[in-house]
């Protein structure tokens, strides 16, 4: 695949069409993206923006905890010590992404390279400043990436495509690779067996990039 998007599957065609058995001990890490400045946002840190008392980035770490991931990494940048605060009690590490303000691609290899030292066999990616995914999403990518589907995955809703994004540990160099603002985009355009996981969660195309954004699920 060069570039083009992948295919979209559903979860009933993966349970049936996997390349192995669900073993469930593959060792899935999630990382939580937070080390953003929120250009867009205007004034304040948008991961700490509430919705209904809780801060962005902590809805968003936990819908990775709340899933069956081995682990959760929590990549912080720009105002470090308010985003760990925000985080006190929730059990995930954390690691600092010194270069954030380059662009996403720069916590995405930090938190690719967070994975691969906890020898994971695969990440799975969600920004922080998506408060709506359900746990039992992430953990629909997680079953397709056990069954053998594909080494890559991103969900998809409606047609497009959101987040979460899971890569297989073959990846994790090119992830570390990555440069730009896009992320881990590329890696996944370029995946040959990479697919889109049809959710009807319409959490995954929600983030708040701006404090209109926000006020609209206030």
């Amino acid at each position: 695949m060069t570039g083009t998007e992948p295919r979209v599957v559903a979860p009933a065609d993966i349970e049936r069409g996997g390349s192995r058995p669900e073993s469930g001990h593959e060792r899935v890490v999630g990382v939580v993206l937070a080390a953003g400045t929120s250009s867009r946002f205007g004034d304040g840190n948008k991961l700490l923006a509430e919705l209904n008392g809780t801060p962005l980035v902590r809805r968003a770490t936990q819908s990775l905890l709340g899933a069956t991931s081995a682990e959760v990494v929590v990549v912080l940048g720009y105002e470090a010590d308010r985003v760990r605060d925000a985080l006190a009690e929730c059990e995930v590490r954390f690691v600092e992404n010194p270069e954030y303000a380059a662009g996403q691609s720069t916590s995405v290899a930090v938190g690719g390279g967070a994975a691969r030292d906890l020898d994971a066999d695969a990440v799975v990616f969600l920004p922080g400043d998506m408060p709506f995914v359900g746990a039992g999403t992430v953990d629909s990518v997680i079953r397709a990436y056990r069954s053998g589907t594909a080494s890559a995955i991103a969900v998809a809703h409606d047609g497009d495509r959101g987040n979460p994004v899971l890569f297989d540990s073959r990846h994790f160099g090119a992830l570390t690779a990555v440069d730009g603002d896009t992320g881990g985009r590329s890696v996944l355009l370029e995946c040959d067996d990479a697919v889109l996981l049809a959710v009807p969660d319409p959490g995954v195309r929600t983030d708040i990039d701006t404090s209109a954004d926000l006020a609209r699920h206030r």
